[in-house]
C-alpha cells in the first residue's frame, strides 16, 4: 500500500478527494490531514463542523480540534476557543510545541492571535436558525436539545509510511459552555503512531471517553489484531460495559488504519458513513448498519448521496 486516508461521515469525501490527490504527488500525511479537515471546516452546510457548526446553549459557537504526528508521537490540541477559522490549524501548530500543547478557552485564542491565525465569525443565520428550532422544540414537544454530534475525524498515511491524525468539531448541540467531548482528548477521540496505526472517533464524547477507544484500537492492531477487527471489538466491547453497567449506550463510531493501509470500521448505530481512498481505491463513501455486534458497510448508493446533500443544503425556516 502506497497511500491511504480514511475519515468519518460522508462531509469528509471533498476533504478526502483533494488529500488523496496530495499522498499521490507524495506530500506528507499531515498536510494531507490538514488539508482535508479545513475543507470540512470551510463549508457552512456541515453544521456540526467549525464554520456554521452548531452553537452550545447560549449561541456561541466554541469548537475543538486535535492533530497527532505519528511519527513522533506530538499531539496539539485546541477546546472551546471561539472565533477563530480553521481549529484543525492551530492545533497543528500546538503539536509543535514542547510544552503548552493542549490549550482551552481564552488561552487558546490568544495563542492563536499571536501566531497570526485568521479571526472569523463562526455563527451562521443558518446555524442560528437551528439554535431557534431546537429552543421552540424543547419547550414545546420536550425534546431534548443534545442531538447533533458528527466530529470530522481522519487518519492518513503517506508514500514515506509516515502517519498521522486530526479531529475537528462544534461539539454536542447545545452544550453547556466549556463542555468539552472526545475529540481532543488523545487516545479519546484520536491516536495514531507510525509504526502501528490510528483511529479517530466520533458520537457521544461522554461515553467515548470512557472507553479511550482510539487508544485501544491502536493497541488491538499492535497486538496482531486486523484493523477491522480491531475496531469492532472496541467498539461492542466498550457498547457492551456503558450498558452493563449505566443501561444504556450513546454513538460510538471509529475509523481506523494500520501502517499497511488496511482499514477498518465500526459503529454502534445505523447509518454511520465513512469515506476511504488508498492507491488502488479511490475516494468511496460506504455506509454502515450492524448485525450480531459486526459491522457491515456497502458502498453508498447515488440515491444515498444526493438525498445526504439535498437533506444538508435545503432551505431552513424558523418553526
Amino acid at each position: 500500500m502506497k497511500w491511504a486516508i480514511i475519515a468519518t461521515w460522508r462531509m469528509a469525501l471533498e476533504g478526502v478527494q483533494k488529500a488523496n490527490e496530495l499522498l499521490k504527488n507524495k506530500e506528507s500525511s499531515g498536510d494531507a490531514i490538514e488539508t482535508a479537515i479545513k475543507m470540512v471546516e470551510d463549508f457552512p452546510y456541515y453544521k456540526s463542523v467549525g464554520y456554521g457548526g452548531l452553537p452550545n446553549e447560549n449561541g456561541e459557537v466554541e469548537l475543538d480540534a486535535a492533530y497527532m504526528d505519528g511519527d513522533s508521537l506530538s499531539i496539539g490540541a485546541i477546546a472551546g476557543i471561539k472565533d477563530f477559522k480553521n481549529p484543525i490549524s492551530i492545533a497543528r501548530k500546538l503539536s509543535e510545541e514542547k510544552f503548552n500543547c493542549f490549550l482551552v478557552g481564552h488561552g487558546a485564542e490568544e495563542y492563536a492571535h499571536k501566531n497570526g491565525f485568521e479571526r472569523a465569525n463562526m455563527l451562521t443565520d443558518r446555524a442560528i436558525i437551528h439554535y431557534k428550532n431546537r429552543l421552540k422544540e424543547t419547550v414545546d414537544k420536550g425534546l431534548s436539545p443534545y442531538a447533533g454530534h458528527d466530529t470530522v475525524g481522519m487518519v492518513a498515511l503517506d508514500s514515506n509510511y509516515s502517519m498521522a491524525c486530526g479531529t475537528s468539531t462544534s461539539g454536542l448541540f447545545m452544550k453547556k459552555r466549556g463542555r468539552t467531548g472526545d475529540s481532543p482528548l488523545s487516545g479519546s477521540g484520536f491516536y495514531v503512531d507510525s509504526e502501528i496505526g490510528g483511529a479517530t472517533a466520533t458520537g457521544l464524547g461522554e461515553d467515548i471517553m470512557k472507553g479511550c477507544i482510539s487508544y485501544e484500537i491502536v493497541r488491538l492492531m499492535k497486538d496482531g489484531y486486523t484493523p477491522q477487527e480491531a475496531a469492532d471489538k472496541a467498539v461492542y466491547e466498550l457498547n457492551k460495559l456503558l450498558v452493563d453497567r449505566r443501561k444504556e449506550a450513546g454513538d460510538i463510531s471509529v475509523v481506523c488504519i494500520n501502517n499497511k493501509g488496511e482499514f477498518g470500521v465500526a459503529t454502534n448505530i445505523e447509518g454511520f458513513s465513512f469515506v476511504i481512498a488508498t492507491d488502488k481505491l479511490a475516494p468511496t463513501v460506504y455506509v454502515c448498519s450492524v448485525e450480531n455486534n459486526k459491522t457491515i458497510y456497502e458502498v453508498a448508493t447515488k440515491e444515498w448521496l444526493d438525498n445526504y446533500m439535498n437533506k444538508r443544503t435545503a432551505p431552513l425556516k424558523l418553526k
